[in-house]
């Protein structure tokens, strides 16, 4: 259940969180066509608030709008600076961010190119997504039966409201199944990513990750992942995974902003290493969070700090 705050930012206006309802006619309703993004925002060993990679979230926003024939009504700037308002208005010093473009009520059909182009931020308390005893303890997962969208089927590099539906799929489909995510394959076989999260996957100390030119959504946790793997000196390449590599590995983690950093402890019923989280996996999650409390001076500009 999300914790209801005081106000939701909606089209320019702070409006009040059980007033920001929009018409049954909504085109976005229907047919699925919006884009989001999550961003959480941190408190901070000095007390202070700051955003992670916020800057990075909204540019892919509009991204994933650019795709559809969609064009911004608020740009970046305005977007950053009423986030920060919101926060401040809600009296939030850490939570989740939730920026929306939808299409709004008008036309009806699939064309609908003159409907008002809607926007909205909304912020609420979030902990963590796959629960705290996953990210201490490690998660388990179920390979699922349902393939990631493939390339020119959808886009799926847009982080697109109507793509979520196959995500929604897998993830049911693995909860039902008595697991706590799903990890999806593309439309050859590879590995692709989990139902909100991207993979990695360790063995003898090389870390793998499926490549950013493939059908995966290209996770900004996951590229700071893969710097603090660089900056460790850890090896790390983009590659094709198989299914068979899940299930020999020594480690493996999800990273996404909801779940952040969390491990993997068994997938498919095959226990992941020691069936607790490994040393590399451990590194990764200890210098991503002690990023994100402002204390990592070299990642200072991932946090939009207020």
């Amino acid at each position: 259940m999300v914790q209801k705050v005081d106000k939701i930012w909606l089209d320019g206006k702070y409006v009040n969180w059980d007033d920001a309802n929009v018409h049954i006619l909504t085109h976005s309703l229907h047919y699925g066509l919006g884009v989001f993004e999550g961003v959480r925002c941190y408190q901070l060993s000095n007390g202070k608030s700051g955003f992670f990679r916020l800057k990075e979230h909204l540019r892919r926003l509009h991204d994933s709008a650019k795709m559809f024939w969609l064009e911004p009504t608020f740009s970046t700037e305005e977007l950053i600076e009423k986030s920060i308002e919101l926060f401040k208005i809600n009296k939030l010093k850490e939570g989740y961010l939730r920026p929306l473009i939808f299409i709004g009520d008008g036309a009806m059909g699939l064309y609908a190119i003159d409907n008002p182009l809607r926007t909205a931020l909304i912020a609420w308390p979030w902990g963590a997504y796959l629960g705290e005893d996953g990210v201490k303890n490690g998660i388990r997962v179920k390979v699922s039966s349902f393939n990631r969208l493939s390339m020119n089927v959808h886009l799926p590099k847009a982080k697109a409201s109507g793509n979520y539906i196959n995500s929604i799929l897998a993830k049911r489909e693995a909860m039902l199944s008595g697991f706590q995510e799903a990890i999806m394959l593309d439309a050859e076989g590879y590995v692709a990513e989990a139902s909100g999260e991207n993979i990695f996957v360790i063995r003898d100390g090389v870390v793998r990750t499926p490549p950013a030119a493939s059908s995966i959504l290209n996770g900004i946790t996951r590229l700071s992942a893969i710097q603090i793997l660089k900056d460790l000196n850890i090896p790390i390449v983009e590659e094709k995974i198989v299914r068979e590599d899940l299930y020999i590995c020594d480690e493996v983690f999800l990273t996404g902003t909801a779940a952040e950093i969390t491990p993997v402890r068994e997938i498919d019923h095959h226990v992941v290493g020691t069936g607790k989280p490994g040393p590399i996996t451990s590194a990764v999650q200890t210098r991503f969070f002690e990023a994100t409390k402002g204390n990592v001076p070299e990642y200072q500009d991932w946090l939009e700090i207020f």
